[in-house]
């Protein structure tokens, strides 16, 4: 895939405006643009990093999972999936997977795990799930015989349609054991509607993908799955540590998060 830097990038703009250096002119104009039209975009997208950080811990120190699949990693931002379920065990390994060649030139440079565990990255579209479960990087790094943690953090917005989106999440975990985990983060615009929208069309008008999905439809990628307590709930409310910033309003989170377990 070639790098098109006339296009908004998702994994881009998310970089801009968590600090990051890793972009373009277009996905600054996204990120600024999108700013001015919901200020708490920030905010959220910092909610979403901290739960992915919080799942991770649960599912390494509390579920005892020792080896990850994170789809659609988006660019290293510290720390990542890798650096929080080695903390826990050292021995842990993760797979990264995106499509974007920046995340892959950084991915490889950057996304580089313990002695004892191990890190790779294929370079695939989620879209394909098929390109990602048969990679040697994915053969090599996941025993199928063991349970996976299968992360989707923050990335089904950028398919469109409902159905190919389920497609996605089915398709890989229909090869994962019983005891795997799907963790997820679902965008929304369910508690702050009339600025969400004039985000998504400032999306779409620089090239990039937003689907917002209400709570029925998130839950639908959980079908069949144990849900972990507390269930479907906006990201910053999925077991909160005190890491989240106090005060976080309802409203500034478009974000709905859930890990349930595949018996």
């Amino acid at each position: 895939m070639s790098l098109r830097t006339d296009l908004a990038h998702g994994a881009r703009i998310y970089d801009y405006i968590l600090g990051g250096k890793d972009n373009y002119a277009v996905d600054r104009e996204a990120g600024e643009n999108s700013l001015r039209i919901w200020p708490a975009l920030r905010v959220h997208m910092q909610a979403n990093r901290s739960f992915m950080h919080r799942v991770a811990r649960f599912l390494a120190a509390e579920c005892g999972i020792r080896q990850f699949l994170d789809i659609g990693t988006g660019l290293p931002t510290s720390p990542n999936l890798h650096e929080v379920v080695q903390s826990v065990d050292p021995a842990a390994r993760v797979v990264y997977t995106d499509n974007d060649p920046l995340v892959l030139v950084h991915a490889r440079a950057l996304l580089v795990g313990t002695a004892l565990g191990r890190t790779a990255y294929v370079d695939a579209d989620m879209r394909d799930p098929q390109a990602i479960i048969s990679a040697p990087e994915f053969q090599q790094t996941i025993d199928l015989n063991q349970p996976v943690g299968l992360l989707l953090i923050a990335v089904v917005h950028f398919i469109e349609d409902d159905e190919e989106a389920l497609r996605v999440v089915r398709q890989v975990l229909d090869v994962l054991p019983a005891g795997s985990y799907l963790a997820m983060s679902i965008a929304t615009d369910e508690f702050d509607p009339i600025p969400l929208a004039k985000v998504q069309q400032e999306y779409n008008r620089l090239g990039e993908t937003l689907v917002f999905r209400d709570r029925a439809t998130a839950l639908g990628f959980f079908d069949g799955l144990e849900l972990v307590e507390p269930g479907l709930v906006q990201v910053h409310k999925w077991r909160p540590d005190g890491s989240e910033p106090p005060g976080t309003a309802d409203k500034d989170i478009a974000m709905y998060g859930a890990v349930a377990r595949k018996a």
